[in-house]
């Protein structure tokens, strides 16, 4: 037992987490909708993209709003009964984009509902006067990884009023038209595409860290045939917390922490008895890190992609493998020097910053149009956060929906499966 000093610690870093959140600066993404009919309703409007799914990111989509006339928050089967899909476009007609309610439900079940039953896209109606917000989960468990993992149509939230008109006009039997349009969602500054992935190094924190890791390994292809042909720049980053300073002596956070508390992640396993540390984490973090600075000193940045998916692989925390003499049989088959990567890493016991933990810390703030980062695992194309489906073909279009028109890569245009690609693929197995 850890005692009563522990749990007041726990509430303190739970209450101080809590202050980050909220003092975060979150940017919500958006797309264009534009009415086409009925006429009193023609124009522009804003919507959130939601937080899962599949964006159209580079294109539009065009739509007939349909709003049921029971269920209208979706929260129940659409299909209870019934043999046909109630939603599903009929041969020629306009896709059906399902207008629902807002309340009483997880958003994440609202699309999947709507899916199931035959939507093409999901139009969300706000239940309040308030600025857009990003559809996303307030809370993790089986049920929501299960709607998460299956959701393959566009979501955005609307505002209340604009909801209302909508409506209105499909109760008036009005034919009500939509575009949803994605191609201004990512910036095309130049030929070149900037991307970043906040991840992690911890197998062993559920449906999300599986999520992340099953990413890895599919999006590795693509993203080296990307970076090898001059097309991206990928940089890898890594959250960590700091303990409070009347802690950092505390046996919890010197079991969490390195560097005198200033560099901390929660315990992998949520159980501080048994297993790995959190600082443990941040360690294999900080390795992961260097591995990227060591790979881009030789003009082989992509070799990162090889070392996080292959140390999953062969260092799993199931098999008491994720430890320092497995990441350096990682690192010795793919032709890095281990003494470079030490070096990088430094001494966890400094008490003093150490400087790439430095900057991923300070990285961590949003600047211009980037929010904070304050979740894992988040993606940021050009400066702006995705949102959607963490898979590897919604990530993909994201991203090349980041290159001018007419300057795409094959690897865009091939959607990622041309032989390249599997030749690329085979060349990282060991």
């Amino acid at each position: 037992m850890w005692g009563l000093g522990f749990r007041w610690l726990l509430l303190l870093l739970l209450a101080f987490a809590a202050a980050v959140e909220l003092e975060a600066r979150f940017v919500v993404e958006k797309n264009s909708l534009m009415v086409t009919s009925p006429t009193a309703l023609r124009g522009r409007h804003d919507s959130a993209i939601g937080n899962f799914g599949i964006p159209q990111y580079g294109g539009s989509m065009a739509g007939a709003v349909v709003y049921p006339k029971g269920n209208s928050d979706a929260c129940e089967a659409f299909n209870s009964g019934r043999k046909e899909h109630l939603f599903r476009t009929k041969p020629g007609a306009l896709p059906s984009f399902l207008l629902i309610d807002r309340g009483n439900c997880l958003f994440a079940k609202k699309v999947w509902n709507a899916q199931y039953a035959g939507a093409s896209a999901v139009l969300v109606v706000d239940d309040k006067d308030e600025p857009l917000i990003t559809m996303d989960l307030l809370q993790e468990d089986d049920e929501a990884a299960k709607y998460i993992q299956n959701i393959s149509i566009p979501s955005a939230l609307i505002d209340k009023k604009f909801g209302e008109q909508l409506k209105k006009a499909v109760k008036d039997g009005e034919m009500v038209n939509v575009n949803l349009d994605w191609r201004e969602a990512v910036p095309h500054p130049d030929n070149r595409v900037e991307y970043e992935l906040w991840t992690n190094s911890n197998d062993e924190c559920g449906p999300k860290c599986d999520m992340l890791m099953h990413f890895l390994k599919e999006f590795k292809g693509a993203a080296q045939l990307l970076e090898k042909g001059g097309y991206s720049q990928f940089t890898p980053h890594y959250i960590t917390w700091y303990c409070p300073q009347a802690f950092v002596v505390s046996k919890q956070c010197k079991s969490q922490c390195i560097n005198h508390g200033r560099y901390c992640a929660p315990d992998p396993e949520q159980d501080f008895s048994t297993g790995y540390d959190g600082k443990d984490v941040v360690v294999e973090n900080l390795r992961q890190l260097c591995v990227f600075n060591v790979a881009n000193e030789i003009k082989k940045p992509w070799i990162w992609w090889d070392y996080v998916t292959d140390f999953h692989i062969r260092c799993p925390m199931k098999e008491k493998k994720y430890n320092k003499k497995c990441a350096e049989t990682v690192i010795k088959s793919l032709g890095l020097e281990v003494k470079k990567i030490d070096k990088c890493m430094g001494d966890p016991n400094d008490d003093s910053d150490h400087p790439l933990l430095k900057m991923e810390q300070d990285s961590q703030i949003g600047k211009g149009s980037r929010g904070d980062v304050t979740i894992l695992p988040t993606l940021v194309v050009n400066n702006r956060q995705y949102r959607g489906k963490l898979g590897r073909k919604a990530v993909l279009k994201a991203i090349c929906a980041g290159f001018e028109e007419t300057t795409e890569p094959n690897v865009c245009l091939s959607d990622g499966k041309d032989k390249t690609l599997h030749l690329s693929l085979c060349t990282c197995v060991y």
